[in-house]
């Protein structure tokens, strides 16, 4: 068993612009599990971002997508947690994956952040701290690295848009099971997972 998972960060960009791109996978999906509880992510100007809370099978959890656009997603990660004294281990994040397919996902304790500038600037204001655990939405890699940026804030398909509604449907199904620590069930199901 692992620890349990006090926090769950989803890593976007704010405005309009950005809302429905791949790189704001996490974003979508904490809107969506905020919605799937009935509650509506607030401005919570102290968090430097939206904070909601929701409760599963008693457990408290924090939803906080940081409005502070994602190369400085660790500046509300880090004034929340010291809020509410949360440690990097009880902590899951969300975020858009190029090395993995659309309609797949990986559930990671620790490691680095493999190019990506919201779990870099997470690890930094942790003082280099990998220890907090990652949910890894696939978004699919173009093929060639001068059209990765291109790829990562451009919008999805509409098959991909259609992929990762299920694939966070099905992480939101197994929800309890991540924020209770029973990860090698959770894992069992949603790394065998693929969206059609």
């Amino acid at each position: 068993m692992s620890q349990e998972i006090k926090l769950i960060v989803g890593l976007g960009n704010p405005g309009s612009e950005y809302e429905q791109t791949r790189h704001n996978a996490g974003a979508i999906f904490l809107a969506q599990l905020a919605q799937h509880h009935n509650q509506t992510l607030k401005p919570e100007k102290k968090f430097h971002g939206l904070h909601a809370r929701i409760n599963t099978q008693g457990q408290d959890v924090h939803l906080l997508f940081p409005s502070t656009y994602m190369n400085r997603s660790g500046q509300a990660v880090q004034a929340l947690c010291q809020f509410y004294k949360i440690l990097p281990e009880e902590i899951l994040v969300a975020h858009d994956e190029l090395d993995i397919p659309s309609g797949t996902m990986k559930l990671k304790k620790g490691g680095g952040h493999g190019g990506n500038n919201g779990l870099r600037d997470i690890i930094a204001k942790f003082g280099g701290n990998k220890e907090f655990n990652r949910l890894r939405l696939g978004i699919g890699h173009p093929g060639q690295a001068d059209k990765v940026t291109g790829h990562v804030l451009g919008k999805p398909t509409k098959k991909e848009h259609e992929q990762l509604n299920s694939t966070i449907d099905e992480a939101i199904r197994y929800l309890s099971e991540i924020i209770s620590g029973d990860w090698s069930k959770a894992m069992n199901h949603l790394h065998s997972f693929i969206a059609n």
